[in-house]
């Protein structure tokens, strides 16, 4: 047994059955197209640290929300930029959010939502494949936080046969 730092990604529910919670997982599951629980499981534990460290710096601010904002500008810039905070919002709103705030910013989603493809699943594959470029640069993650200022720039790569609107893969929504 090893006494290194712990490297799983994530955390596993705590209680192994519970019908409401795997309902609303696998529900989830379909409606975001993952491939299994333990993407949910990631994103779910992405969401916990940053709810973790939005409370340490409100803490350590003793509840004043603009000392806590500039103590943490640079978390809170991050997370505008992946679009997940708003212009407008302030660091408490990092308590309020819900994992699928986190499951709309995948590239997955956010590919399949600008109409690349005509279901999650197929977007998935899309990138898994290789024919989805961001900024110009081949991504072959689905699980890629896409910036908001990227969003714009995503596209077939060109090398892909995908790139010909009268492929027949193309979804039908991007006529």
């Amino acid at each position: 047994m090893s006494t290194g730092k712990n490297t799983k990604g994530y955390e596993t529910p705590n209680h192994p059955y519970q019908g409401e919670r795997i309902a609303e997982e696998s529900d989830l599951l379909s409606r975001y197209g993952l491939k299994n629980k333990e993407e949910l499981w990631r994103a779910q534990s992405e969401l916990r640290r940053m709810r973790r460290e939005a409370r340490r710096l409100l803490g350590e601010a003793q509840g004043d929300v603009e000392a806590a904002q500039e103590a943490g500008a640079e978390f809170v810039a991050r997370l505008r930029r992946i679009g997940i905070l708003g212009d407008n919002d302030d660091i408490s709103a990092v308590l309020s959010l819900d994992v699928t705030d986190l499951l709309e910013r995948r590239l997955q989603t956010v590919a399949y939502r600008q109409g690349f493809a005509s279901s999650t699943k197929q977007a998935r594959q899309f990138i898994v494949h290789g024919h989805i470029t961001v900024d110009g640069a081949r991504v072959t993650r689905p699980s890629v936080k896409v910036d908001v200022s990227d969003e714009g720039a995503i596209a077939f790569d060109e090398t892909s046969p995908l790139a010909d609107d009268l492929h027949p893969e193309r979804a039908e929504s991007q006529e």
